[in-house]
């Protein structure tokens, strides 16, 4: 008879591993928060675009939730993508800006999302497909049985050889890596193993690319909003970097092309008809920069609502239909989330900031999201910008220049556009949210805007000034030969050189304000 129980417990829990969740993530690069044609906020025009169109999202949120206050990390990709990965802040994680060199020196990561879903249920598989560009460790090591590697921007231009443009059929490798996440779906799918699936797209990131039908589709359409008059010139009068970077015709083109191969994907789910034990993610690694972020301040690159908020799209077993939530969110949340839907027991690491939305998924509204950090800190001490940090504190924010110490404060409940600053109304609320954000980053040891700019200043006079004064050379050299190919390197060349000169002394001024003599760096533009 024991033995009959003991038998019977192994098949129920056989049975209970069965179920657990499929997650597909699709995570595209710097899509805006009013970058599709679904409304992030309910009767808010100046939260959808009039001009692109993206039937497939409004597909999926037809069977899922919106989340109308979500946030992506960071306002550019490598601090985000390292975040989500392991349900924990930049700022902890030591990559708070691009730079990625002190988290490569001091790995921070306890735990990562394939880490967590194996330890809920050791059945899962996970793969990842396109851009990682999270330096301080590979998808393999975070835990992906499949992947095509520490990818970064250039594959989402280039072949494998990185001089070779992707042909035409493949703009941004979109339909290849949506053949890849399909085949890997219909692989563990028929294999019976619950799976994990991120899609990084490389879209719709610079160099923007699509297909020229698309494109057609689009010259016919206007924009009453956000065109400019070279958006509709015939094709042979649009340069080369209007294509590549702010031509609106080929941006919208290429979103576009992104949610069809997003609706592939869905077709793929509902045919193996797993749809109702899979959960579809879809949102972005940072706010948009493509001429507006709606009515929505500032864009990729800042701490404004517009570099940090993003779309956020879900539907699955668990999600309610059809309905937003104003519960924020942000993505270190993805962690503790799929852990929990997973079926995950067990307390997971204490550095493990986020924390699980099942209950907003079942309950849309009015839900509390317990988190072992309790508020939404943003560190973005840029070295070659304003740096600056940020707390979100229900509807309160505080936005502070880490160079001048000014500290703003803004209601985001009833001002997404941060227009009206309430700081001088509210002192005692700036100074207890300046306290909590201080103290976090002082005990997470975060990374300083001062070591950041020497370590920038040390990178650009040791080795990108001398190696860019030795190709102006040799590309002079070919130039007086009559080398036409040398002579717009050279002209390139000397223009990049203007600019790091210009960096320099920006830089030099900017450590003055800390106290910090950085002139020693200014002898290279003499």
């Amino acid at each position: 008879m024991k033995r009959f129980y003991a038998l019977l417990l192994v098949f129920i829990s056989a049975q209970v591993l069965a179920k657990s969740p499929n997650f597909v993530l699709v995570y595209i690069d710097d899509i805006g928060w009013a970058d599709t044609s679904i409304e992030m906020v309910p009767g808010d025009s100046e939260s959808v675009s009039d001009f692109y169109q993206t039937p497939h999202l409004e597909r999926l949120v037809k069977d899922g939730m919106i989340f109308s206050n979500a946030y992506a990390p960071s306002p550019v990709c490598t601090p985000s993508r390292n975040s989500l990965q392991h349900g924990m802040t930049p700022a902890r994680l030591l990559n708070s800006v691009l730079y990625p060199g002190n988290a490569i020196k001091e790995y921070r990561g306890v735990i990562t999302i394939p880490q967590a879903l194996k330890k809920a249920n050791p059945e899962y598989i996970s793969a990842h497909f396109g851009k990682w560009h999270v330096p301080s460790v590979t998808p393999t090591k975070a835990g992906y049985e499949v992947t095509d590697g520490p990818t970064g921007n250039g594959e989402g231009d280039y072949e494998d050889d990185f001089r070779t443009p992707l042909p035409e059929s493949d703009p941004k490798r979109m339909v290849s890596l949506t053949d890849k996440t399909i085949d890997f779906i219909e692989t563990q799918n028929k294999a019976g193993k619950p799976f994990f699936v991120q899609l990084s797209h490389y879209a719709v990131h610079i160099w923007h690319d699509s297909f020229k039908e698309t494109r057609e589709k689009y010259k016919k359409l206007s924009c009453s909003n956000r065109s400019d008059k070279h958006d509709y010139k015939p094709d042979d009068q649009i340069t080369e970097s209007q294509y590549k970077h702010n031509w609106i015709i080929n941006y919208a083109a290429m979103l576009d092309d992104m949610d069809v191969q997003f609706g592939r994907l869905l077709d793929k789910i509902d045919e193996l008809g797993i749809a109702d034990n899979t959960y579809v993610i879809f949102t972005s690694d940072n706010g948009g920069g493509m001429r507006n972020n709606g009515r929505l301040s500032g864009a990729k690159g800042d701490l404004t609502e517009g570099g940090i908020r993003v779309p956020f799209l879900v539907r699955g077993p668990e999600v309610q239909k059809g309905v937003y939530s104003n519960v924020a969110t942000v993505h270190w949340d993805l962690l503790p989330t799929m852990y929990d839907l997973a079926g995950g027991k067990e307390e997971l690491p204490v550095e493990v900031e986020g924390g699980t939305l099942r209950n907003v998924f079942a309950e849309a509204n009015d839900v509390t999201v317990e988190r072992n950090l309790r508020d939404f800190v943003f560190h973005f001490p840029w070295y070659n910008g304003e740096p600056e940090s940020a707390l979100i504190a229900g509807k309160y924010k505080i936005l502070k220049n880490l160079d001048t110490n000014e500290v703003q404060l803004f209601d985001i409940s009833v001002d997404a556009a941060e227009k009206n600053n309430i700081a001088d109304e509210m002192p005692q609320r700036v100074a207890d949210m300046s306290k909590f954000l201080d103290e976090y980053l002082m005990r997470s040891k975060a990374e300083n805007v001062t070591d950041l700019r020497r370590g920038y200043m040390e990178r650009m006079t040791q080795n990108w000034l001398p190696n860019t004064d030795k190709q102006i050379a040799e590309n002079k050299v070919k130039m007086d030969q009559g080398d036409e190919l040398a002579k717009k390197e050279y002209e390139r060349l000397v223009g990049y050189r203007k600019w790091m000169i210009g960096e320099i002394q920006f830089t030099v001024e900017r450590a003055k304000m800390h106290g910090e003599d950085f002139s020693e760096f200014l002898d290279v533009t003499k």
